[in-house]
């Protein structure tokens, strides 16, 4: 559930990345505060987007900011992080929607939960993500009726697709939903004409969501039968990215279309960071600062460097339950995003999310930076 705006903290830059970094933790902490500990895992890269857009539309007189405690993942330091409306709604819309996930899966019988007494169990979880994201979209005037509606018909238009059926009219739920969700920042922010262009870059947002996750799990929802919506409209990977392209597309015109107090953060997301996984997912593009099959030449040590191969996976392997304790306690505490830590079944040493990236080797210009020798006024980058 980390969502697919996976920013690179190489192209974020230290300015950027400190005010993301703000955010994933201020919607952490929301989501502890207001529902416990537990509620931390479902915190997600593309729900954050909400806090990110409502505090870029702000004015700036601080009040979006609080210092928050030390914190383990942070060296036991303190840090400003975002709080109030605009982290509180993307903790309403990140509950409803990880309660629809759990939902979705129990129905499927996916791994563990084929079992009664742990589909059981999730069900409850589930329950109570959906009421409380329910009491924190109430308190920011958010009717979360909208996401739990557009969840209920998904399941009715994926039953009825078949071959011929518009892509789009199976993406289209998906789209009602992070729209309500995007324009709703505006009303948040005391800007309410923004909320039309704010709800058409949600609607294209919920659709590239929904075609990347179609995309990267089609392979493997072939291998297991799963249902897949690519699959079951007879829809072309070049199709595909067309609808992506054409998205993209229209979400940087609509940013242009909303104002903004400081819209830096919100545009190096949504539109260099939302191609770059659009690139990830089609698998036209690789990140340079990552090794692996696209580790520099002459291996980890750079060029002239000895190349070594990666090591052999542990065979000290955890057994299913002691890893899935291990992952809750990883999950509940962020280091699965934040920190470095230990795979809680095959005890190799990870990075957390928030350090992985997957950026080309240069920034990646779009047409509102104009000519790439002027740079990125309105992004930070330095192409």
């Amino acid at each position: 559930m980390f969502g697919i705006v996976r920013p690179c903290r190489h192209r974020l830059g230290a300015s950027l990345k400190t005010q993301w970094m703000a955010h994933l933790c201020g919607l952490c902490l929301a989501l502890r505060r207001d529902h416990g500990q537990f509620a931390r895992v479902v915190t997600n890269y593309d729900g954050l987007l909400i806090s990110v857009l409502t505090e870029a539309q702000a004015d700036r007189d601080g009040g979006g900011r609080r210092t928050a405690g030390p914190c383990p993942l942070r060296g036991m330091r303190t840090a400003s992080v975002a709080h109030g409306e605009g982290a509180r709604l993307a903790a309403a819309v990140s509950l409803v929607l990880a309660s629809a996930k759990v939902r979705d899966h129990v129905a499927d019988g996916d791994g563990l939960l084929a079992r009664r007494p742990v589909a059981l169990a999730a069900r409850r979880v589930a329950a109570g993500w959906g009421r409380a994201g329910a009491r924190t979209g109430s308190d920011v005037g958010f009717d979360t009726a909208v996401l739990v509606d557009a969840v209920d018909r998904q399941l009715g238009i994926e039953t009825l697709a078949g071959p011929g059926t518009p892509l789009l009219t199976v993406t289209e739920p998906t789209e009602t939903a992070t729209a309500a969700a995007f324009a709703h920042t505006a009303v948040l922010a005391g800007r309410p004409g923004n909320a039309a262009p704010l709800a058409e870059a949600g609607r294209l947002f919920g659709r590239l969501a929904h075609l990347l996750d179609a995309v990267e799990d089609r392979e493997a929802d072939a291998a297991s039968g799963a249902w897949n919506p690519l699959t079951a409209t007879g829809t072309s990977l070049t199709e595909a990215r067309r609808l992506a392209d054409d998205a993209l597309h229209g979400i940087r015109l609509a940013l242009r279309e909303a104002q903004f107090t400081d819209g830096k953060l919100a545009h190096r997301l949504l539109v260099h960071e939302l191609h770059s996984s659009v690139d990830r997912a089609f698998g036209t593009a690789s990140c340079a600062h990552m090794a692996g099959p696209y580790a520099p030449p002459g291996g980890p040590g750079g060029p002239g460097g000895p190349w070594l191969p990666p090591e052999p996976p542990r065979r000290d392997r955890r057994g299913l339950l002691a890893g899935c304790a291990l992952w809750m306690g990883l999950a509940c505490t962020c280091q699965m995003c934040c920190g470095e830590y230990e795979d809680p079944w095959t005890r190799e040493r990870r990075e957390g999310l928030c350090n992985n990236c997957d950026c080309s080797n240069c920034c990646d210009c779009c047409d509102c930076c104009g000519n790439c020798g002027d740079g990125c006024d309105c992004c930070g980058c330095d192409c």
